[in-house]
């Protein structure tokens, strides 16, 4: 069944349909059509544009025609020739109830039908997006409240600078995750318009009440120029811009975590359900999920690339190009919504080496920062205490040592200025509690900061 065809004298070429279908990919928001077009029918009647009993036959048939669907008795087919999910849905209605079936399409038409579809889409994949972002949020927190003394280097170009606790390097990301959910939420606000009841591009001369249908739909209103109402695609675009972000975020942190799983370093240990191994050699054990994860980025984005280039050149209102936003954003919501399921399973089941961290920032003279303000406490110019200190560093790599280790005589053999409190305030524990002011990672500033998060998740 078409929805069009009066005008035509001959079939659509196979080839054709083929390429101008779209049931094969958008029968994924059959559950949207229905709702869609059971506010639209009841909005009819309520106008007296339809009857009341054909109201209630069309509502009795789409309900039917929904159920069936959810529970597999009835299947979508792209071989059914049915060119769209709106006329499968039109089709098979009018196949269930008759006549009624045939009045469903009155006072709207396919171009505001799938806007409308795509929103309602939309909002419902935000939605359960912002639920798989907060239990990320709920694990990093987790992990944040049980490392505020887990002591580990904090990196600037990727090498040792100052010590840091591994909750406050968790911190990092709970802020950026935390920006995701708000962007999601600006979206949602943004996008929150009703299209039905725009037509195809100049509304209808039927008497709709497109704030009713709004409200039924649970949008804020109608949207206000019909033109734009069947030609905007920007909610996806921001849609696709926030969720590039996330899988960004989310790329980072796998970066880190391939890292920190390394040989080399051995901060972290991944589980064997979140591992696999080498078909070659056998002692492998290689952070798949984190890799894939982290490629998972490049797909997101040229889903955004793509939808920005369609968009780029199309004239007002509608155009079938538009057709191509669905595959890129329906790839897109899967896959950022797989990948941060895998990964805060993968967070949740991680092993933290607490003691591998701790040796990795003395190692690394994290605390040389420290030693240097240690002397600038004592009278000493800092630009003078940073070269005693780059001179202990020296030392300290040809005996293969970190400053915690160097005996009091060597420090003042460059500095008389050195005491023995000097092995206190360069130790791990004072140069990260002393670090108090608000985002540092000292132990009472990272306990505030953990209970607005606390009292953040719980709104």
């Amino acid at each position: 069944m078409k929805l069009w065809g009066g005008r035509f004298t001959k079939e659509t070429n196979q080839l054709v349909h083929n390429f101008n279908e779209s049931l094969s990919f958008d029968q994924k928001f059959y559950r949207q059509d229905i709702r869609g077009s059971i506010a639209h029918v009841t909005m009819l009647a309520r106008q007296g544009i339809l009857s009341e009993q054909d109201k209630v036959d069309i509502i009795r048939g789409l309900e039917s025609i929904q159920k069936d669907l959810d529970s597999g008795a009835l299947t979508i087919s792209p071989d059914s020739g049915y060119e769209d999910i709106h006329s499968f849905v039109e089709g098979t209605l009018t196949e269930r109830v008759g006549e009624a079936g045939k009045r469903l399409h009155t006072g709207r038409s396919r171009n505001d039908q799938v806007a409308l579809d795509m929103k309602l889409y939309t909002r419902d994949e935000i939605q359960e997006m912002d639920g798989l972002l907060r239990d990320l949020l709920e694990e990093l927190l987790a992990v944040m409240e049980a490392n505020l003394d887990t002591f580990m280097p904090g990196f600037t170009h990727l090498q040792k600078a100052q010590p840091i606790t591994l909750a406050h390097h968790m911190g990092a990301y709970f802020e950026m995750f935390s920006r995701d959910r708000s962007r999601l939420h600006d979206i949602r606000e943004r996008m929150n318009y009703c299209p039905l009841g725009s037509g195809a591009l100049a509304g209808t001369t039927y008497p709709l009440d497109r704030a009713y249908t709004a409200k039924l739909l649970d949008f804020y209103g109608p949207t206000l120029n019909s033109m734009d109402s069947v030609a905007d695609r920007d909610y996806l675009l921001e849609l696709l811009s926030a969720l590039s972000i996330i899988a960004m975020h989310l790329s980072r942190f796998c970066e880190e975590i391939i890292i920190w799983n390394t040989n080399e370093y051995r901060f972290v240990e991944i589980d064997d359900s979140y591992s696999t191994g080498s078909s070659i050699m056998p002692q492998k054990k290689n952070p798949d999920i984190a890799e894939l994860i982290r490629g998972k980025s490049g797909r997101v984005y040229g889903a955004l690339v793509s939808l920005l280039t369609t968009m780029k050149g199309l004239p007002l209102a509608y155009n079938k190009d538009m057709q191509e936003d669905k595959e890129l954003a329906f790839d897109a919501i899967d896959t950022v919504k797989g990948c941060l399921l895998l990964f805060t399973g993968m967070i949740s089941s991680m092993t933290f080496r607490k003691d591998v961290m701790e040796a990795s920032a003395k190692k690394g003279f994290t605390n040389a920062t420290d030693a240097a303000d240690y002397l600038v406490n004592r009278g000493v110019p800092f630009r003078d205490a940073h070269g005693i200190v780059g001179q202990l560093v020296l030392t300290c790599i040809g005996k293969g040592i970190a400053l915690d280790d160097l005996p009091l005589e060597q420090y003042r053999a460059i500095s008389p200025v050195f005491d023995e409190d000097v092995y206190e305030a360069i130790s791990m524990k004072t140069c990260v509690e002393k670090r108090t002011t608000v985002g540092a990672p000292g132990h009472a500033a990272m306990r505030d900061v953990i209970a607005q998060y606390r009292k953040q998740l719980e709104q």
